[in-house]
């Protein structure tokens, strides 16, 4: 479930471009105006304001943003403001980058997003960088690691519930072999988890549970320094419990000494308008506080405002 709200009545994109436009016009920003408009569209309507926007006034309205805003209010709301396959390619590029390379975004976003999203945030990768999203994983990344992400950031899962019981059993066992073995990037690991639809791989790990007494999750925490490992849990956790893993980055982000901005804002930008509320519900079960709490105590400005519209929450 979506955190998003739209009010039932929303104006035509041409009078939220003016709108827009009267916000960046004068002395100063009127940010609470940007955040009232922005923070209260769905990605269509966000779409078609752009869109306006550029034939309005000559000027995309992510270059405007960029002149007006700053910090990390400027980059929420540029997220927030692409299209979610826009932003998914413009979050993968910039994690094969060398000064902001990160393994766990390109595999967050190859294993929490559908086939089609995954699919048309590669699409929206050739458009935008003139190169696949694959060749720069494959040039950025090495060994293990290059491994596990090429398979996982080139699939295209069938989504069907349909689950075959006997290959469940089958690799349950296989799976539980090469673990034991500490063969943790073997060919067959990493094609179940790279292939398989997420329906079959969560029957494949609930056999796992049922028949070795141990959760997966658990027998891949052999060596906690272990980075190929962690990212391995972070696979399994993005495929099966998607809310669970959210709620971890979350957790991780806002009870750092010193708040971790960019997990912040990715996870918030890219999850509002799909499921931030079943996210937000196991945040408060595992922390026993509201997560529009915790941004409010970990955050503040307009930056905290815009957070906590997107969470559902508009009372900052």
């Amino acid at each position: 479930m979506a955190t998003l709200t739209v009010p039932s009545a929303v104006p035509s994109a041409s009078e939220d471009c003016e709108q827009l436009r009267k916000a960046f016009s004068g002395w100063g920003t009127n940010e609470n105006l940007i955040i009232d408009i922005l923070g209260h569209r769905n990605a269509e309507q966000r779409n078609l304001i752009r869109k306006a926007y550029g034939e309005a006034y000559g000027e995309d309205l992510l270059k405007a943003l960029n002149k007006e805003l700053t910090s990390d209010f400027e980059r929420l709301v540029m997220l927030w403001t692409l299209d979610p396959a826009e932003r998914d390619a413009y979050l993968a590029n910039e994690a094969t980058k060398r000064w902001t390379s990160s393994n766990q975004v390109l595999m967050e976003i190859a294993c929490t997003r559908s086939a089609n999203q995954l699919l048309h945030a590669r699409q929206a990768y050739h458009a935008r960088f003139k190169k696949s999203l694959e060749e720069d994983v494959a040039h950025h990344t090495t060994g293990d690691f290059r491994k596990l992400l090429l398979p996982l950031v080139t699939a295209y899962r069938y989504e069907g519930d349909e689950v075959n019981m006997s290959l469940a059993k089958t690799e349950a066992k296989l799976l539980h072999e090469k673990i034991s073995d500490k063969a943790y990037s073997d060919d067959d690991v990493v094609r179940v988890l790279g292939t398989r639809s997420k329906a079959q791989i969560n029957a494949t790990l609930n056999h796992y549970k049922n028949e070795y007494g141990k959760d997966i999750i658990e027998d891949l925490e052999a060596d906690s320094e272990d980075d190929f490992l962690a990212l391995l849990r972070s696979t399994v956790k993005c495929l099966v419990y998607p809310e669970k893993y959210f709620e971890e980055v979350l957790r991780s982000a806002i009870n750092k000494r010193g708040t971790d901005e960019g997990a912040l804002t990715r996870v918030v930008s890219t999850r509002a308008e799909f499921d931030l509320k079943i996210i937000a519900d196991e945040y408060q079960r595992r922390n026993s506080v509201p997560l529009t709490r915790a941004i409010g105590k970990d955050t503040r400005g307009d930056y905290e405002k815009m957070l906590l519209v997107l969470a559902g929450h508009d009372e900052a």
